[in-house]
Formats: C-alpha cells, sequence, structure tokens
C-alpha cells in the first residue's frame, strides 16, 4: 500500500569480547516485556514512533543475517504484522516461541551465533508521511544518539543471559556503515562495495578488480568468481610481482589466493548473495568469461 511506509532498525547488543548469550531467542512473556521498553526508548528518539506499529523478533542475529538483499528479515517481520489484528491503533508485536523457538522463518542460524555483535530485527510502520519522517529522524540521529535505556540493556541481559557492554539502536543502514568499516578493518575493504551494491542498488553491476585480490563479478543480484589453475593464475596478473619466477614462492600465493577466494565466497553467501565459480583456462579473458 503506498500510505503505508516502515523504517527498518535494530537493536544492537554488544557482548563482552569472548562470550555467548545463553539464549538465542526468548519466550513470549520477556519478548512482550523487551518490546515494550524498545518501543519506549524509540519513542524518546522521536515522539511520532508512538504512532507507528512496532514489530520485534525477539531473538539474537547476526549482522550478516540482517544485511542481505532485500532485507529478507525485515521484510518476513513486516508480512506478519500485516496480519496480525489490530484495531487500527499503534500496537507494539514481540514474535517470540514455546520454549524460546522461533518459527523456521524468523529462526537465527547457529552458525553465525558466536558473533560479538547481535542483532534484535525491528520494524515501524504505518502512515507513510509518519514513518518516513520518523525514518529520516532515525537516519540522522541514531547511530550517534541511539543508546538503549539503561533498563533496556539491563533487561536484555536477563533475559538473554549475556554479559552486554553496550545496547544502541541502529538503522539498517546504519548497521551497514558499521560493517563497513570493520570490513575494512580486517581487511576485506575491497569486497564491502559488492556487498553493499546487492543491498542497496541491486540491479546494478559491481566488479572486485583490484589486483592481488580475486576476480569477481556481481551483476543480477549473483557473484561470479573467476576460477583459474595456477597456470590461468600466473597469466591472468593476479600473481604477486615479487614472487617472480620462483615456483615454490608461486606455489605458496597460489595456495594463499584460493584461500582468499573460498573465504569471499563464504562471505558473500553469508550475506544471501547467490556465488558460483568460473573457470578461467590460461589464454582466456577472465573478465570476458565472467561477462558471458
Amino acid at each position: 500500500m503506498s500510505d503505508i511506509h516502515s523504517c527498518l532498525c535494530a537493536l544492537a547488543l554488544e557482548l563482552t569480547p569472548g562470550t555467548q548469550a545463553a539464549r538465542p531467542a526468548l519466550d513470549q512473556s520477556m519478548a512482550g516485556q523487551l518490546a515494550a521498553l524498545i518501543a519506549r526508548d524509540l519513542a524518546k528518539f522521536e515522539p511520532a514512533a508512538a504512532q507507528l506499529d512496532l514489530a520485534v523478533i525477539a531473538a539474537l542475529f547476526d549482522p550478516v543475517e540482517l544485511l542481505r538483499p532485500g532485507w529478507p528479515l525485515h521484510r518476513e517481520l513486516e508480512r506478519l504484522v500485516m496480519q496480525a489484528p489490530g484495531d487500527g491503533s499503534a500496537r507494539i508485536i514481540a514474535f517470540a516461541g514455546r520454549d524460546g523457538r522461533l518459527p523456521a522463518n524468523l529462526q537465527s542460524d547457529p552458525d553465525f551465533a558466536a558473533g560479538a555483535l547481535r542483532l534484535l530485527p525491528l520494524v515501524l510502520r504505518g502512515n507513510a508521511t509518519i514513518a518516513k519522517e520518523v525514518s529520516a529522524q532515525f537516519e540522522e540521529r541514531l547511530l550517534d544518539l541511539g543508546m538503549a535505556g539503561a533498563d533496556t540493556a539491563l533487561l536484555a541481559q536477563q533475559a538473554f543471559g549475556a554479559e552486554i557492554e553496550h545496547a544502541r539502536f541502529l538503522t539498517v543502514h546504519d548497521l551497514a556503515a558499521m560493517m563497513a568499516m570493520q570490513y575494512e578493518n580486517v581487511g576485506l575493504g575491497a569486497l564491502w562495495p559488492l556487498i553493499e551494491t546487492a543491498l542497496l542498488a541491486p540491479g546494478q553491476e559491481r566488479w572486485l578488480d583490484a589486483p592481488p585480490e580475486p576476480l569477481v563479478r556481481l551483476a543480477n543480484g549473483e557473484a561470479r568468481i573467476a576460477m583459474f589453475d595456477d597456470e590461468g593464475w600466473a597469466d591472468s596478473g593476479l600473481a604477486p610481482a615479487q614472487a617472480g619466477h620462483d615456483q615454490a614462492r608461486l606455489g605458496l600465493a597460489f595456495d594463499r589466493f584460493q584461500m582468499r577466494q573460498r573465504q569471499i565466497a563464504a562471505l558473500l553467501e553469508a550475506h544471501g548473495i547467490a556465488t558460483t565459480f568460473d573457470h578461467c583456462p590460461a589464454g582466456r579473458d577472465a573478465r570476458a568469461i565472467l561477462r558471458a
């Protein structure tokens, strides 16, 4: 509906390094209490937020689970809000499950449970004029000023059985900006523009074409990675010049290159970007193969 708009956000919980939450999801009672405090906090940042529906998934997710093309977790949350009964007044809806287990489409992936930054997806939804103004205010203010209330953080800590150092609210764009910095800090800055394009401009083409990084093309929401044998890699211009013609050094460098390819493929897949490898034999134009 054109007169309805959604603001996609998250409550970000930064855990003490080396610790994990005892419970990845909450039961309905605790979820409802936490959602009420979240609604109060958001209305403090922008009073008009109280005029919108607030929906919360009372479970902890990794950033890669939220930062996926089409924002699937948030869109599922929107769909469930649309189906929930109401009388037209603003609602606070917390999605939880029996024994802390949510429906399959709202469950976090245990493979991503070890990260220090855990996220509860939030959607504010309602009248388009109000929701767009709330979105604009949140985009301007939450990243710098969006600390959760002390009682909100304490309840989250108790409910999830976690050691929480910071609790703050973010829009999904704030979260993307944070992750861009983290990728840069761990030497993966060259990959982030592909992920960002998939998130924010899914119809556009983007390349990772920065030797000695692997060669990757993103188009139509899918990533294609050039896969070389050692001869093709040596001819591609991706081999480090300092290796020269030393076969032992070249062999080690090629092993590292293949590990980097697997790392990039795994990260793209974690962000929900379908990824394939295209064999690029020696003497062939790898870029032309990826465009085919």
